[in-house]
């Protein structure tokens, strides 16, 4: 191994440090991208990965439907230049919004605006695959798929690297500078923390009983440039909150995902799929698939509750150990946070690697008070609606949540009828601004004068959309 010819320790020339990237999910993909200028980055992965979007079963929840928000797709882009490109090539679309987008929110339907942001649609397993394809195709990133992790080498001060057993080979360490866990919402590195005597991180769960049920279905002729079509639920109201979302994907087909929390759920019985569509809110979605056919069964997903793990809190954290994505916090996917938080928090390991060296003291404490940044954000905006739904578990809002909380609910209703809040709502949605962009002087003062439209009062979707599908124009 050479030692840089010159620059500050860890720069692109460097290639003597050495990281170790645990899960190849989109988390982990994306820390190997930020590691890769400053390290050589083996990404250990248990599954076996195939060269196209093909499923897995260390990601269940790739069969439901999946929001790239243009906070996390910027951000993915920063690190993985050219990526945006590359998705839709391979059949994604680049849906603007709130233009491309039906949405009914707690407050109303969202008016059809001009751009503001921007989501990719497309499956997950075809987000993932590109994503992996072109962090492979460059230097200094190995991946080594079916091997086991039995756990960390080091002690409660430094982790040195990752005890593994390869599919076909014995137990070896693998010495790193750097350490980074993004294996997901079934992460173990709580244990393997434990296991090196490192004091155990502060926890908080909210759980709203939700379950998830999804469908994929032939799209009908001529919807090509169809909308993303949302019935969200009113957390208002003492009812469980149910929801359906229809999302265009590759190949001509719609992913529609059904939703509902504890007392209200969707089953697995494939006649029960378009009932339940039609019998929430509004029977939009159900009245879209009635037209579709249907390709898959009905796939279930039961483990949907918030988990946040305060890492961040942690005095003793050991140099060397980094935890990044749903191995830090998990949200109710309703809202589409998970791959932009882990985009952005991909990011803010690069920054601080590139500020700090890899091997600087407490570095790996300081990238994970950071990581808490975009972290806290989703984590608010997922849990503090769902506590809210009946027979809910978890912290109960205090008294200034609950203020906040009613200024929110006030400020979406403004949105349906300002394009001027819609657009700073949207901001902090799709994970672009910080969450102060939605108490901005001129945002506060619209929010005080309210509306200056009247609420819609029925999906806006346009003529030739309504009679593609439905048969019928605008009532």
């Amino acid at each position: 191994m050479s030692e840089p010819v010159s620059g500050p320790p860890d720069t692109a020339v460097t290639t003597s440090r050495r990281a170790v990237v645990v899960g190849a999910g989109l988390a982990g993909l994306l820390a190997a991208a930020a590691l890769r200028d400053h390290a050589e980055v083996t990404v250990v992965e248990r599954d076996a990965l195939s060269e196209g979007p093909e499923p897995r079963k260390g990601v269940p929840q790739a069969r439901h439907a999946h929001l790239l928000w243009s906070g996390g797709a910027r951000a993915m882009e920063e690190l993985l230049p050219g990526v945006t490109d590359a998705w839709l090539a391979a059949g994604a679309r680049r849906i603007p919004l709130p233009t491309g987008l039906v949405s009914l929110s707690a407050q109303g339907w969202v008016r059809r605006w001009p751009e503001m942001e921007f989501m990719i649609a497309c499956s997950r397993d075809l987000l993932e695959s590109v994503v992996r394809a072109r962090l492979l195709a460059g230097p200094r990133v190995t991946l080594l798929d079916r091997t086991e992790i039995l756990g960390l080498a080091g002690d409660a001060s430094r982790v040195t690297g990752l005890r593994v057993r390869p599919a076909e080979g014995e137990e070896r360490v693998l010495t790193a500078d750097l350490v980074v866990d993004a294996t997901g919402r079934g992460s173990r590195g709580s244990a393997w923390l434990d296991a090196l005597g490192v004091p155990p991180a502060p926890m908080d769960e909210v759980d709203s009983g939700l379950v998830y049920a999804s469908r994929i279905f032939r799209a009908p002729a001529g919807t090509e440039e169809y909308p993303v079509v949302n019935v969200q639920p009113d957390g208002s109201q003492p009812v469980p909150g149910r929801s359906a979302t229809l999302v265009p994907i590759e190949d001509g087909r719609w992913l529609v995902t059904l939703s509902g929390t504890r007392g209200g759920q969707p089953t697995t019985l494939p006649e029960e799929f378009e009932a339940f569509a039609r019998d929430i809110r509004h029977p939009v979605v159900g009245e879209l698939i009635a037209r579709a056919e249907p390709l898959t069964d009905v796939v279930v997903t039961r483990s949907t509750i918030n988990r946040r793990r305060f890492f961040e809190r942690v005095s003793d954290w050991p140099d060397g150990f980094v935890a990044i994505g749903d191995s830090v916090a998990t949200y109710n996917p309703i809202y589409g946070h998970g791959m932009s938080v882990a985009a952005q928090s991909a990011l803010v390991l690069r920054d601080r690697v590139a500020a700090h060296g890899l091997t600087a003291p407490r570095l790996a404490r300081r990238i994970q008070k950071a990581v808490a940044v975009p972290v806290s954000l989703a984590w608010e905006l997922a849990t503090g609606t769902d506590i809210r739904y009946p027979e809910a578990i978890g912290k109960r809002p205090n008294p200034v949540q609950r203020l906040f909380g009613r200024y929110v609910e006030r400020l979406i209703r403004t949105a349906l009828g300002r394009p001027l809040v819609c657009k700073a709502y949207l901001g902090v949605v799709t994970l672009t601004e910080p969450i102060g962009a939605l108490v901005r002087p001129e945002v506060v003062l619209a929010v005080l004068r309210g509306p200056v439209k009247s609420p819609l009062t029925e999906p806006p979707l346009t003529d030739h959309e309504r009679e593609t599908v439905l048969g019928t124009a605008r009532r």
